[in-house]
């Protein structure tokens, strides 16, 4: 069955295509138009736009005047040089594709009168993985058309340059975390170790991250090495984080848990598995001899409290991002992809930090996943299509309250 998703987010309206389960395909490769399933036509009250790819893609639609136009803009999509024949509305006044930057091309439509999206979404072929991407259009007044524009261009100043980076460094610094490591290999089946899977899986998410040239990346740790969680938390902090990302895939004696799930912290756990794992993700360093019990102790003060009351929404729009973003590239999650538990390594008062447990070692359909490296590059792309997101509306917000 093909899925019909779309993602409104602050001004811009971005778009993340669903990729179904035979997408074998290289992900990264550039999807093509075809011309002849594709259009821009007028119904009774609606403008379509029908757009028939070889592949699904991420894309985001704004709104542009002097002149009223319509952007949307497509990762790794490769127009022909004229589009104009697609183009069968009289709302329409022009159409044409061209490459705006490295790995992103753009499709603006001209209009005769004010419009804005009244729809978008995705659908996509789960046999051959190609993709139909709908956005559909309706009148509206002047004042609307423009207080739109207005706020589109806001938000793309505000992602541009982010008020809290450094002056000139447009990149975010993630931190990525992959779990457990030396004396603690994590889940164990089937011979494969849960520290070495999340080893392999950061190293390809770095990878991605680095590609786009919009984040700085610093691992926790690079080899099999232990890092105690304490530590893991104060190397974020010295590197300026503006995100921690922790990356796990655990392993549940009872059940049937499969698919991934974004946690972030609370101290009482979602559910009784939640507590379970927190537990036992702690209980690593006491296996070298780290007591957490102390450090808790010592950073429950009122200061950090006041932080951690800041940085609990940006958190919990980074957790929703990431399940947005996941949902869209790997399609089902665990049947509840978002929940909170005791975490140590997410006590970071002052850093936006999640946890993702990418699927469950348990699971053999999960476990097969994890190995798999089409199934680790779609995930690697949730993640940074979702950091994208985030990144925006984080830096929109913040600009809000100057």
């Amino acid at each position: 069955m093909s899925r019909l998703i779309s993602f409104t987010l602050m001004a811009s309206l971005w778009c993340i295509g669903a990729v179904g389960s035979a997408a074998s395909q290289d992900l990264r490769a550039l999807a093509r138009v075809d011309m002849a399933a594709s259009g821009i036509e007028d119904s009774r009250s609606t403008t379509m736009l029908s757009l028939a790819l070889t592949q699904a893609v991420p894309y985001r639609v704004q709104v542009f005047a002097e002149p009223m136009r319509i952007a949307v803009d497509f990762r790794e999509v490769a127009f022909e040089p004229d589009v104009s024949g697609l183009n069968k509305s009289e709302r329409v006044v022009g159409l044409r594709a061209g490459v705006i930057r490295d790995g992103w091309s753009r499709l603006v439509i001209e209009l005769a009168e004010p419009m804005l999206v009244s729809e978008a979404g995705m659908a996509t072929d789960p046999q051959d993985g190609d993709a139909v991407i709908k956005i559909g259009l309706k009148t509206s007044s002047a004042a609307e058309f423009e207080a739109r524009a207005a706020s589109d261009i806001a938000a793309l100043k505000s992602w541009t340059q982010p008020d809290r980076l450094p002056e000139g460094n447009a990149r975010l610094m993630i931190v990525v975390d992959p779990g457990h490591g030396g004396v603690d290999p994590g889940a164990q089946r089937s011979g494969f170790d849960e520290a070495d899977l999340m080893l392999q899986f950061a190293r390809e998410l770095r990878e991605q991250l680095l590609r786009s040239g919009r984040y700085d990346v610093i691992m926790t740790r690079e080899d099999d090495s232990f890092v105690s969680l304490p530590q893991r938390v104060s190397l974020a902090r010295a590197a300026g984080a503006d995100a921690f990302v922790s990356l796990h895939a655990d392993a549940l004696a009872q059940g049937r848990a499969t698919g991934t799930t974004i946690y972030t912290l609370s101290e009482e756990a979602s559910d009784e598995a939640s507590a379970v794992l927190a537990e036992r993700q702690d209980r690593t360093d006491i296996l070298a001899g780290v007591d957490l019990t102390a450090q808790d102790d010592q950073i429950a003060t009122v200061l950090m409290d006041l932080a951690r009351h800041e940085t609990a929404p940006r958190t919990d729009r980074l957790a929703d991002a990431l399940v947005g973003g996941l949902k869209n590239t790997l399609g089902k999650l665990h049947k509840r992809p978002r929940l909170a538990a005791g975490f140590s390594v997410l006590k970071a008062p002052d850093i936006p930090s999640v946890l993702i447990e990418l699927g469950f070692m348990s699971s053999q359909r999960d476990l097969d996943r994890l190995n798999d490296p089409v199934w680790r590059s779609q995930a690697a792309t949730g993640i940074l299509d979702a950091l994208d997101l985030w990144a925006l509306e984080d830096a929109a917000i913040a600009a809000g309250r100057k």
